[in-house]
């Protein structure tokens, strides 16, 4: 089974996780799409809003209804900052017979060679990278190593943010279609990102 692996804070999940994980899918031939909340962000300095319980809920929720996306708590559970080749490693010892790719951001992949352990992560697994219209990529500024492990798919422009979904929480303004209406359910009863 070929599982695309979409990490993140998801500090909240919203609809724009949800678009590029199915572009992701459709463009690269997976057969999944795991959702993975990371516990703590090597690359973030603050830390979330939500509680790593609250955000594993609302990635529960959020891919409810869609056959090919499951939520993964594996980085909630090893507890500690969240490192990509850890996580990597545990997944292929817990499931071996699977095939690996990591989804990113087209910004994101100019980065790869600043990721911890880079060289072991690319050898274990390849990489589908999300480009949004207007962003150009220089896929031969990269190291051949890595160049060779990234897949570029399309990504329509999609601008949500869960930066912006907690500002307007916490004004009191309308998130409607911003998130899965069971994810902003939960966040209303919770009393998310009010303040």
């Amino acid at each position: 089974m070929r599982v695309g692996i979409m990490g993140g804070t998801f500090d909240p999940i919203h609809t724009g996780h949800l678009i590029a994980a199915e572009r992701a899918r459709v463009e690269a031939g997976l057969d999944e799409i795991w959702l993975m909340p990371a516990n703590v962000p090597p690359h973030k300095p603050n830390k979330p809003r939500a509680t790593s319980q609250e955000r594993w809920e609302m990635v529960c929720l959020a891919a409810e209804g869609n056959p090919f996306f499951r939520g993964i708590d594996i980085e909630i559970h090893k507890g500690g900052v969240s490192y990509s080749i850890d996580t990597i490693e545990l997944l292929q010892r817990q499931y071996p017979e699977h095939e690996f790719a990591y989804i990113i951001g087209a910004d994101m992949v100019e980065y790869l060679p600043q990721w911890h352990r880079i060289d072991d992560i690319v050898r274990l697994i390849h990489f589908i990278g999300l480009a949004r219209p207007g962003y150009s990529l220089e896929l031969s500024a990269l190291p051949e190593a890595i160049r060779t492990r990234v897949q570029l798919v399309p990504m329509p422009m999609v601008e949500i943010s869960s930066t912006a979904i907690r500002k307007y929480r916490a004004e009191q303004a309308s998130v409607r279609y911003l998130v899965p209406d069971k994810v902003l359910h939960y966040m209303e009863v919770n009393r998310l990102y009010e303040s």
